[in-house]
């Protein structure tokens, strides 16, 4: 059987699945202890994300790509994100992010070769190593990139996760009419 190019891999991707910290952020975590009252310490947590990123989405969304996120730490920051970019799946928490990513199959009636995963760290190598696309973004661990069918050109947080969307895009003839749809849809209100 013949092993098939990253763009044929990428024109059968109906989902696409990603890792929060170090691709949706930089990978950065920024905590900030706030004065309470008694002996609880509060803390705040701060991440930055990147509008590229949140746009992609919208561009994937519109070219028929559903999305999620699965991701080890449990934050309330990315619960914040994934809620304003009305991502499909939100898996917080997971230490066995294989078997996160075949729920979500399940869910969805697609097969593995059907589905697309950005990592950054060895922890992602599990669903990047069982899915149709694996993706590791340009400032990915060397193990990472070496498992990956395509790393992107931007860092994680820098826009990495937007230069995903438009590679599959792109491969499934979607990009163009994705942007014309995107933009209209920004016009409508003016």
């Amino acid at each position: 059987m013949p092993k098939l190019s990253h763009a044929a891999r990428a024109r059968k991707i109906k989902l696409l699945l990603f890792d929060a910290d170090g691709v949706l952020t930089d990978g950065k975590i920024y905590l900030f202890p706030v004065p309470s009252e008694g002996q609880h310490r509060i803390v705040v947590e701060a991440k930055g994300f990147s509008a590229h990123d949140g746009a992609g989405i919208s561009l994937a969304r519109l070219g028929g790509l559903k999305t999620g996120l699965i991701t080890r730490r449990n934050s309330e920051t990315v619960a914040l994100r994934a809620r304003d970019l009305k991502l499909e799946y939100v898996y917080q928490g997971s230490t066995d992010k294989l078997k996160a990513f075949r729920e979500i199959l399940h869910k969805e009636g697609l097969t593995a070769s059907e589905a697309a995963f950005v990592g950054d760290d060895v922890i992602d190598l599990p669903p990047m190593q069982n899915c149709g696309l694996s993706i590791a973004v340009a400032n990915a661990r060397r193990e990472v990139k070496k498992s990956a069918h395509y790393v992107t050109p931007h860092a994680g947080g820098e826009g990495a996760l937007r230069d995903a969307i438009e590679y599959i895009l792109k491969a499934q003839g979607k990009w163009k009419q994705a942007v014309e749809n995107y933009v209209g849809e920004s016009t409508l209100g003016n």
